[in-house]
């Protein structure tokens, strides 16, 4: 974003919204602090009701000799250029190493990815199927990785349901794009059951969702309506304290299976069951840091040195003042945005390229490459 925009975010809004919208800001700014005045009012009954059912806890209760893990971060983005004529679809996933530890071991000297670009006719189930092909990509990623903790970007239930939408037989997605998906469907689907399971021991595969709308503890133990988990205990917790591990509540209790590929039914159920086992566990490595929702399997959750190497981790590599996640996390977040803004130097190669071999008015490729948008060229 150009810092003009940055010092002018008003300029193309006419005067009267934008003083409307001003007046309303008065409002907000009241319900807010009214919202952070509630919260730290209870802070005292809720880390005593959290103590006494013993959820609250603190890392140096189960911190072991440091084993300076390493660890690396996955995430992935897709981006649709929709054209007058075709849609141009990319698809990546990236796989970034975290800070190094002071043993200075290190796997990966460039950051590892995988990714699709193609054309396809429009159709309104292209963003659906780039996204389950997204997250095929990033499952494969994690469990190829050879860090002590790998942290995947989202919720471990995510891949599940986003699959399940995109193998759906009602919808009617363009073949090529399908094809795709089902190169990458076995060996992300292999790679998910290693993540769920997390039987190494010396191995951690965790989810870190960034916006999540859990209220297990907020509702059903400290009895307060309109929090979500990790946004209450942001407040309530103090560095290093953690509280959990605990099961998610059912997180997929019903899910029909039948109309998957045969051939992935079994594992499908097999990820089901997993999933259903899955705990979280909520933790604040600083004070300067906000507490981060961390979902693990059951293996990782019953074991005080896994948790203790996973909080080691999470230490390490949310150190850097600004970034509210792990930085292995926000670096690949950081690579992946950039992808749309690689669209359209994509687009503008495969335009050049068809001009000098088309043999007919060059005028129609720039109308079949022209985008649909407004503001499409700016």
């Amino acid at each position: 974003m150009s810092r003009s925009i940055i010092k002018t975010p008003f300029k193309e809004l006419p005067e009267a919204l934008v003083e409307d919208m001003l007046i309303q800001c008065d409002g907000i700014s009241k319900k807010l602090s009214t919202t952070f005045q509630n919260l730290l009012d209870l802070k005292k009954r809720a880390r005593r009701i959290l103590k006494d059912k013993e959820l609250l806890k603190n890392d140096s209760k189960i911190t072991l000799t440091p084993s300076h893990p390493t660890t690396c971060g996955v995430d992935g983005a897709f981006a649709i250029e929709k054209l007058l004529s075709t849609d141009i679809v990319g698809i990546a996933g990236v796989a970034v190493e975290g800070l190094a530890p002071p043993t200075e071991v290190r796997y990966w000297p460039v950051p590892y990815h995988n990714s699709n670009v193609l054309t396809l006719a429009h159709n309104d189930t292209t963003g659906l199927i780039s996204r389950a092909i997204m997250m095929c990509m990033e499952l494969i990623l994690a469990g190829n990785a050879p860090h002590d903790v790998v942290f995947i970007d989202g919720s471990l239930i995510t891949p599940f349901i986003k699959l399940n939408q995109a193998l759906n037989p009602n919808i009617k997605p363009v073949k090529e794009i399908m094809d795709v998906l089902f190169r990458k469907l076995k060996p992300a689907l292999n790679s998910y059951e290693k993540i769920l399971n997390s039987k190494k021991t010396d191995q951690i595969f965790t989810g870190v969702p960034k916006y999540t709308t859990i209220n297990q503890i907020s509702q059903d133990i400290l009895n307060l309506k309109g929090f979500e988990d990790r946004g209450l205990l942001s407040f309530i917790l103090k560095a290093g304290e953690f509280v959990g591990p605990f099961k998610i509540k059912k997180p997929i209790s019903k899910w029909s299976l039948e109309y998957l590929p045969s051939d992935t039914i079994e594992q499908f159920k097999r990820i089901l069951n997993a999933l259903n086992e899955i705990n979280m566990v909520y933790y604040r490595p600083s004070e300067f840091f906000p507490v981060l929702r961390v979902e693990i399997a059951p293996s990782i959750a019953t074991n005080n040195y896994r948790l203790a190497m996973l909080f080691e981790s999470i230490k390490l590599q949310c150190g850097a003042p600004g970034i509210i996640e792990p930085y292995p996390l926000y670096f690949a977040d950081r690579i992946v945005k950039h992808l749309r803004k690689a669209l359209p130097a994509i687009r503008r190669t495969a335009t050049q390229d068809m001009t000098l071999k088309w043999k007919g008015a060059e005028g129609n490729i720039y109308f079949a490459l022209h985008g649909y948008r407004t503001d499409w060229g700016k």
